[in-house]
């Protein structure tokens, strides 16, 4: 049997060893009673928890279309301003929407 080990110190912070075998058990070395519910339950938040990294990267650094360095968004904001364009054809709101387009919001 494999436990979810993350998940597991997720939803029971005061177990601090878990042997795949034996269970959970806490700093004194007693066994930590484990619910599938709690665990499933902690499972979840950590996902949702890893997708907001993930989302927040994508757009920063890992992504296929990352947000420019603020720099170059200042330039863009800049020239746009000088070419009478800040709206959504400005060159800085159609880099952030294709960044938003590429990158959507995890539900």
């Amino acid at each position: 049997m494999s436990l979810d080990h993350e998940a597991i110190y997720k939803a029971y912070p005061d177990a601090v060893t878990i042997d795949d075998s034996a269970g959970a058990f806490d700093a004194s070395g007693n066994l930590v009673t484990l619910e599938q519910s709690k665990i499933d339950a902690a499972r979840v938040t950590l996902d949702a928890e890893a997708a907001a990294v993930k989302y927040k990267t994508d757009r920063t650094t890992d992504g296929s279309t990352t947000y420019d360095t603020i720099g170059n968004q200042l330039d863009m904001l800049y020239a746009d301003m000088l070419a009478g364009k800040l709206d959504t054809t400005g060159t800085w709101a159609t880099h952030i929407k294709a960044v938003k387009d590429a990158n959507p919001k995890p539900s």
